[in-house]
């Protein structure tokens, strides 16, 4: 469950935190301290508290889909005949458990939800498509589109912009 809750404590010495640990995740919190002009101690405690309120949700690296072979990306629209509490959990269970599903959203318009996939090429997407959406319950339009070419990818959200003070 997404949770919505937005905090207002963020001031622009969090912003610049969370800037830039966005930016760079294995940046110590000596080297932070040090770019912000702020001891260390103070810097730590605004990093662990960002963590505990949940802003901060973990730490990750990015990779080259490309370098490590996953040549295609898709963005599927699914249509559902049924939309019950139980066909929502059982889709839910079979997209969280496929790694090729980078991301989920339920969305308005036409379609019901859209899926960000990733496949090695064109023969593994269709793979892809026959034994995994073709086979969910209550589907009635899967729609694909092909990514032909990345022009920005990120994950970065501009913290710059939500800073209370």
């Amino acid at each position: 469950m997404e949770e919505s809750t937005q905090l207002t404590d963020i001031d622009k010495i969090d912003a610049e935190i969370l800037d830039r640990l966005q930016r760079d995740g294995r940046l110590s919190n000596a080297k932070l301290a040090e770019q912000l002009a702020l001891s260390e101690t103070p810097c730590w405690r605004r990093v662990k508290r960002l963590e505990e309120q949940g802003v901060i949700e973990g730490y990750q690296v990015m990779l080259n889909r490309r370098k490590l072979g996953f040549g295609v990306m898709a963005f599927v629209q699914l249509s559902f005949t049924q939309h019950s509490e139980e066909s929502t959990a059982a889709f839910d269970k079979i997209i969280q458990a496929n790694p090729n599903v980078l991301a989920c959203h339920n969305t308005t318009g036409e379609a019901d939800f859209l899926l960000q996939v990733v496949a090695r090429d064109l023969d593994d997407y269709s793979r892809f498509v026959e034994t995994v959406l073709r086979r969910l319950p209550f589907v009635s339009s899967i729609r694909s589109n092909l990514s032909l070419r990345e022009m920005k990818a990120s994950n970065r959200l501009p913290v710059t912009d939500v800073s209370s003070a």
